[in-house]
Order: C-alpha cells, then structure tokens, then sequence
C-alpha cells in the first residue's frame, strides 16, 4: 500500500486564545490537520500544532521523499523523512509537519492492521484515563465563572495557566490561586502552568522556588514552566528542591533533545507534545527513555480532537500514565469527530479500542473550520 495524496487542513475559526500577550483571534490559523490517503483509498488523519502555511512549505520539501513510499510502515518512514531534511530543518515547524504525518500514517497502519494504535505501539496497559481541561487564568470573577463552568462538564482536574498569573505580584498570583481552590473544593485537582515560554519571560529560579512553596499550600498536583524552556540548569536546580513536581517539556522536538531533560531529572513530569515532537513514533521514544529513567510523562496536548486521540493511544501504551490535557471549551476538540469525546462519571475518557486513532473527522463539520 502507497501513499498517494497528502493534504494540509488549515483549522481557523474558533481558535482558542493560547496566552500570548498578543492574544489569539479566532480566525487564526494555529492547528493544522494532515490527512493522507492510499492508493488502496484507505486514509490517515493528523495534527500539527502550527500553522498550515508553515506545514504546506515543510509538504513542499517533504512530499518527494513521501509519495508512493509505503504506507504502513510509520517509524521507518518518518525516521527517513527527519534524517533527508536535517539541514533544512532538525526541529521546527519541519518537525512538526512530520509530526501530522506520523499520526495520519500509524491512523493508516491500525486500520489496516484493523487494530487500535495502542495496540501496535506495545499494548494496552489501560483502558480509559483522567483528562484535564487546561485553560486561562483570568481576573478572579471570571476565573471563578468559568472553574464553575468546567467543573459542570465533568472534570475532575483542571490546570490553569498563563496570564495573568506571574504577570503582576506575588498578591495577586496567591489570590487567583485562593480563587480556584475556593472555587472547586478540596476534591478537584489543580495543576498550574506558568507559561514560561512566552517570549521575554521575567522570572528566575527564585521566583519559582518561591511560587512553589505558595502551591504547595493549596494543594496544586505540579507546577509547570515556571522558568524559560532552555534554562535545564535551572530545572535542575528548581526540581531538587520544590515542594511541589515541576513539569515542563511541551517545545521541544526530537528524542535527541530530550534525552538530557531525562538523564539529568530535570523535571519530575516530562510533556512532550506528539502535534509537534516527532508524532507518535518518537513520542514512544521518548515515553520509554522517561518510563526508564523513573520520570513521569504526561503528553501535552493543547490542540485538537485527533492530538487528543493520539494521546490517548500513547497513554494507554505507557506502563504508568496518569493524565492527559484536554483543551475545553474547544470546538477543534469538540466538534470535529462524527462521536464526541464523552467524560465517564468519574471524569474519566475511555481510550478508543476500535481500528487506527479510534476516532472518524466529521467533513461536514469539518467545512466549518477549514480554510
């Protein structure tokens, strides 16, 4: 079986505010899906988490490598793709066109195999798992509207992140703290993302260390980039001696990149994001090198429906996994597939078991949101 065609689906519309001081519009465009289809006319789905001109350039340079090459054979195909475009690209938006590629291609590879991805990765260790619905800090009224709001979809942990929380004093950071745990009681869990990585972040390992001990106090299961993605010797630092786990991980791409986070322990919880990484062969990887090393690894999931179902097919891969992030309200998440994602009474997802990601694109739904 051949790979034939490979089409990139700019998502735009309803695209959710990502937490830059800029801010998002809706009609940015900051997902893109990648579908492929077989000579033999089965298909494969995707998602990149950048934006579809940058995947249309990295398909221009990709696609003489990729067309008519086989279509079931995901890691040997996607390694080729990475190691023929190193100079033009070793990470990057490059990378992260080769991530949609590598979901849409094990998508292709389960249903042929008419097995769920989990399966072909390993096995099944599990068969649902705890989302979180990751969303924006706000001004305390709103926050508290919308944990209400959250809490009433069925989760049962939330992480709130990015601004305004480290952006004005340690007073205000404490009270929207306060807010949320008032808010949703001693029984939801909390997690917190600082949003290091926004551009010119302005805190150090002192703050950090600091903000830490104020999570500690209200119970928040981890604290995520609260130093800028390159600072490992800070992580380093920070890890040894926070009260609270420290997260982080979301944008790097390559298994090689990740190697020194792992065998350092410079996070307890590593995130990598399978949208943008590598997809899910490298994702594997990188679980593994994790699962080996005694570090927990949560996939970062700020993106849609079909990242989200990958997650999910890594999660129930993995030896030990615990969470998975689940963008909400999102429509590219929630409106995209012919079955929605439904939450358990325990606010818990079950992990597709039928063949490929488990999950079918709605077209129709589809026209709405791609450009």
């Amino acid at each position: 079986m051949r790979i034939e065609r490979v089409e990139a689906i700019p998502l735009t519309g309803d695209t959710v505010d990502g937490g830059w001081p800029q801010g998002h519009e809706p009609q940015e465009n900051l997902h893109t899906l990648i579908e492929i289809t077989t000579d033999e006319g089965i298909t494969g789905v995707g998602s990149c988490f950048t934006s579809g001109a940058l995947v249309q350039g990295a398909l221009d340079l990709l696609s003489p490598l990729l067309i008519h090459e086989s279509a079931e054979e995901p890691e040997r195909v996607t390694e080729k793709l990475r190691r023929s475009s190193f100079w033009q690209g070793r990470g990057g938006s490059v990378e992260h066109a080769i991530s949609g590629i590598d979901i849409a291609l094990w998508d292709i590879m389960g249903k042929v195999c008419q097995q769920p991805v989990s399966r072909l990765l390993g096995g099944n260790y599990r068969d649902r798992i705890k989302p979180y619905g990751s969303m924006l800090f706000d001004e305390p009224e709103i926050l508290a509207t919308r944990l209400q709001e959250t809490v009433a979809r069925g989760f049962k942990a939330i992480k709130l992140g990015w601004r305004p929380f480290g952006r004005r004093n340690r007073k205000f950071d404490e009270l929207l703290i306060q807010t949320a745990r008032d808010t949703v009681g001693p029984d939801i869990e909390l997690m917190v993302d600082a949003g290091g990585s926004e551009q010119f972040w302005p805190h150090g390992l002192n703050w950090a260390r600091e903000t830490a001990q104020m999570l500690a106090d209200y119970e928040i299961v981890w604290f995520e980039e609260p130093l800028p993605p390159d600072d490992i010797e800070g992580y380093i630092e920070l890890t040894k001696q926070s009260p609270v786990p420290i997260a982080s991980g979301e944008v790097l791409t390559r298994r090689e990149s990740f190697l020194p986070w792992i065998e350092r322990r410079a996070v307890d919880i590593l995130q990598p994001d399978c949208t943008k990484n590598g997809g899910l062969s490298e994702s594997r990887r990188i679980a593994w090198a994790a699962f080996d090393h005694n570090v927990q690894l949560i996939p970062h999931g700020w993106n849609t429906a079909i990242g989200l179902a990958a997650d999910l097919q890594l999660s129930a891969a993995m030896p030990v996994a615990r969470y998975v992030e689940y963008l909400t309200p999102c429509a590219y998440v929630e409106d995209l597939t012919v079955e929605p994602f439904q939450l358990d009474d325990e606010g818990y997802l079950k992990i597709p078991q039928t063949p490929g990601l488990g999950v079918t694109l709605d077209h129709d739904k589809l026209k709405k949101y791609r450009r």
